[in-house]
Order: C-alpha cells, then structure tokens, then sequence
C-alpha cells in the first residue's frame, strides 16, 4: 500500500512526454495506449518500461437531481445535506462524469539497460514515427507507477472536458 509521501512523490515527478494528439472522446470509449518509463533505483542506467492501456469511459453528464443520488455510501448527514440543496438550488449546475478502466491484462513490462533519458528519446522517436493518436509516453517512478497513471488520467480529463461540453452544446444536449 501507498504511504502519502509515496502518493506526493509519485505526482511531482510524473511528466507526460508525449500527449496523445487526441482528447477524451465525448460519446465512445477512448482506449489510450501508454508506455511509462520509470527508473530502477538500485541499479545504475537502468529503466523499467510499462506498455499497457487505459481506457476512459464516455463522459456523462450528471444533473442536480442525479448528483444528490451519486457517491454519497458511507458520507453523513452533512453530505446528505449539500446533495439536498444542490439538487434544489442548481438547476443550471451540471457536473461531468468521467470513468477510467486500468486493464492489467494488456499491461507488459521488460528491463532494459539504458539511462532513462536515451529510453524516453528512443520511445518518443518510435511514437512520432507511428499513426496512433492515442499513444502516449509518460515518464514516472517504479515503486508508484499506478499514481503516474493517475495523474495522467486526471490530466486527460482537464484537457479533454472544454471539448466534451462544446460538443453537447453543439449538439444541443445541454
């Protein structure tokens, strides 16, 4: 299990390398292939390489009414009573909500001798030279990769969200 320390290392030396050319897509399921590099601390030029995937659910939009029902198990009478007063105070309020699958069974890891710079330009270079616009290069620690993939997951929701709604709109959807 994390301790918090290993929770705050892991989000302040995650660096995306490569974002995808494409966001979150707003009604499908977006599968992001990734490949996170992370150094092997007790070996000198050493560098861990996850390829895996991860695929973000179509975002949904969660309306007042909606949100007072969600999320609150286990929450107090508090929680209970901000979801009251959302749900009759904000009409105009919608929330978006997005999901994330992390699928371990395409996840695949190999060692490889070489200093994490020359890892991350080799893969980077192997990237640009393919069609994926899904692919993504993140840059990461061992012990705490899940965190890594977190933090990317929660940058591709920011990025992605702006054009989620602009296309409901569009659409007329809200």
């Amino acid at each position: 299990m994390y301790q918090e320390h290993d929770f705050h290392y892991a989000m302040e030396n995650t660096r995306v390398v490569v974002s995808p050319q494409c966001g979150i897509e707003t009604f499908g399921t977006t599968r992001f292939h990734f490949s996170l590099v992370s150094e092997l601390l007790d070996e000198v030029d050493t560098v861990r390489i996850r390829d895996g995937r991860i695929e973000a659910e179509r975002p949904r939009i969660v309306s007042p009414h909606h949100f007072s029902k969600l999320l609150l198990d286990g929450f107090g009478d508090k929680a209970r009573e901000y979801a009251d007063w959302v749900e009759s105070h904000g009409a105009a309020m919608r929330i978006l909500r997005y999901g994330f699958q992390f699928r371990k069974t395409d996840l695949s890891e190999r060692v490889v001798r070489e200093p994490m710079d020359s890892a991350l330009d080799r893969l980077k270079d192997k990237i640009g030279a393919g069609e994926d616009p899904f692919a993504t290069l993140i840059a990461g620690v061992d012990d705490a990769w899940e965190v890594c993939l977190l933090k990317f997951s929660m940058e591709m929701i920011q990025k992605s969200a702006g054009g989620n709604v602009e296309e409901w709109q569009r659409r007329g959807l809200i």
